[in-house]
C-alpha cells in the first residue's frame, strides 16, 4: 500500500472512534417552503411537578417539529412556574387527519434532574424564540 493510502485509512479508523456528543433537541428542518402553521397548546398539571403538554399543528411539518413545539412549551412553563429544568418523560406524535397532535409529558424542577433527557429552560426558550417557535 502507498503511504498516503495508509494515513487516510488511519485517519478514518481515528475519525470513527470520536466520540458523538447528544444533543437535547433536534434542529429544524432547513426546508423554506415548508409551511408549518403552530396551532394550540394545552397545559395540562398533572402531579406536582409532573405537566402534559398537547400540541397541535397543521400544514407541513414533520415529526421533529411537533416534537420541538412541545418541548418549547415544556420550557416556558417552566420559567413562568419559577423553575430552570425539565426532564422529557415522553411525546408521542400523530396525524389525524390534516392535524398534527403531540401528547408530551415532562417533569420541571429547580435543580437539573437525574436522566438523559434533561433540558435547561433558558437555553431552549431562547432557541425556540430564534426558530420563531410560540411557547405558552
Amino acid at each position: 500500500m502507498k503511504l498516503n493510502t495508509l494515513i487516510t485509512l488511519g485517519a478514518l479508523a481515528l475519525t470513527a472512534c470520536a466520540p458523538v456528543s447528544e444533543v437535547s433537541r433536534a434542529a429544524p428542518v432547513a426546508d423554506v417552503n415548508r409551511v408549518l402553521n403552530y396551532a394550540g397548546i394545552e397545559t395540562r398539571l398533572l402531579d406536582g411537578d409532573l405537566v402534559q403538554f398537547v400540541v397541535k399543528m397543521t400544514g407541513e411539518p414533520v415529526p421533529t417539529d411537533v416534537s420541538n413545539y412541545a418541548e418549547c412549551a415544556a420550557a416556558q412553563y417552566s420559567l413562568i412556574r419559577g423553575y430552570g429544568f425539565a426532564r422529557h418523560v415522553r411525546t408521542n406524535v400523530e396525524n389525524k387527519g390534516g392535524q398534527w397532535l403531540g401528547d408530551a409529558v415532562y417533569t420541571i424542577s429547580a435543580a437539573l434532574p437525574r436522566g438523559l433527557k434533561t433540558i435547561d429552560a433558558e437555553v431552549i426558550v431562547q432557541n425556540c424564540l430564534e426558530d420563531k417557535i410560540p411557547m405558552v
